[in-house]
């Protein structure tokens, strides 16, 4: 087990490998397909993202809203990974503006894995269906972007031990192409 602190994952990510489980601390940021297309968008219009993408950590997820039952229980309700590689149209153009280490699930494509290596990123997955275990991990959240898309919108998330395992590493190890 070895745990990583988002203030610092560039120093963490020197210390990680493909295979190996983690336990993430500090800040996360949730963005998903339409989330992603924006970003990408302000890029190319040169206007200033809703945070600092630099050395950051994005998450491909959507939390739902924390339950009413209980409220300040949880901050927020499931919070499950979602498909990678629909993110990966937009990933090289993150990756080249400092983006560090993405969390989601399945297979990136060619493009983002050498984008990955180019920049020393890293990419580690989160347990599909695991979404109320993730949820336990998040100790605030905040909508900080795109409030219309609703559960999809940019959150910051502050997270304790919130558990993954490392997919690709930042020489380009990938547990997808281990046979």
């Amino acid at each position: 087990m070895k745990k990583i602190y988002t203030n610092n994952i560039r120093e963490c990510i020197e210390k990680i490998y493909a295979g190996d489980e983690v336990y993430m601390t500090g800040t996360l940021y949730t963005a998903r397909d339409a989330a992603h297309k924006k970003l990408s968008e302000m890029l190319d219009l040169g206007i200033e993202l809703p945070f600092e993408i630099r050395d950051s950590v994005i998450y491909y997820a959507g939390p739902t809203p924390a339950p009413k039952i209980n409220p300040g229980n949880v901050a927020v309700g499931s919070c499950g990974p979602t498909t990678s590689k629909r993110m990966d149209l937009y990933t090289p153009k993150l990756l080249k503006s400092g983006l560090a280490c993405m969390i989601g699930k399945g297979a990136r494509s060619h493009e983002v894995c050498e984008a990955m290596k180019e920049r020393g990123a890293v990419y580690l997955c989160a347990i599909g269906g695991a979404g109320a275990i993730y949820s336990k991990h998040i100790k605030s959240a905040k909508v900080i972007a795109f409030d219309e898309l609703g559960c999809e919108s940019v959150k910051e998330l502050t997270v304790e031990d919130f558990p993954v395992y490392v997919a690709i590493d930042k020489s380009g190890n990938n547990i997808y192409d281990i046979k």
